[in-house]
């Protein structure tokens, strides 16, 4: 992402949280601002807009090396990791700050490993990996992104993530050319 400032990471790991909380509304706004550019058209359908809520609900996905992660989780009172596929190579927890900011906080089990997060890291470094959109029926969503606007999905149908979750991964073009990896999450037992 040609945006990204690393001091961003060190914003996510001071010990004052003001400084948190305004690196967190700058790493989303970033985030959101590159997901929107990249999904807008997708807003064009009703029934993809009622899936993803006409106020779509996101989450800025991060990609950090596996000390800065340790160091962040730390400085934000050690949020609880979600349990993901031990196939996805991936460690993740939530953090949430004032106006429906959330990011998603990714690294790597392995550093060296095979999984998308390790490659995100090996080949740019840390910075936002993806941006994920809470969707009421993931493959639902991928047959009317595969039919009307000729996206298809990373996998064929939906497979599990992280807490129980259903997910999809689109990369999509965004407005300057650059992909974005955009996640379409179903909730596991309508969270």
């Amino acid at each position: 992402m040609s945006d990204w400032k690393q001091e961003w990471i060190s914003g996510l790991c001071s010990g004052n949280a003001g400084e948190r909380a305004a690196t967190a509304r700058e790493i989303y706004a970033s985030g959101q601002m590159r997901a929107n550019a990249a999904t807008r058209e997708w807003r064009t359908n009703d029934e993809l807009r009622r899936l993803l809520g006409h106020q779509p609900h996101l989450t800025v996905g991060v990609a950090v090396q596996p000390e800065k992660f340790v160091k962040i989780r730390a400085a934000n009172g050690m949020p609880r990791l979600a349990e993901v596929p031990v196939e996805q190579d991936a460690m993740e927890f939530e953090l949430h700050f004032s106006a429906g900011i959330a990011l998603d906080v990714l690294t790597s089990r392995e550093p060296e490993g095979g999984g998308a997060i390790a490659k995100f890291l090996a080949k740019r470094g840390e910075g936002v990996q993806q941006v994920e959109f809470r969707c009421e029926n993931v493959d639902r969503a991928a047959e009317i992104l595969r039919e009307q606007f000729g996206v298809t999905g990373i996998y064929a149908e939906a497979r599990p993530g992280a807490d129980g979750t259903r997910v999809n991964f689109f990369l999509v073009a965004g407005a300057d050319g650059e992909k974005v990896l955009i996640e379409l999450y179903e909730p596991a037992n309508g969270r």
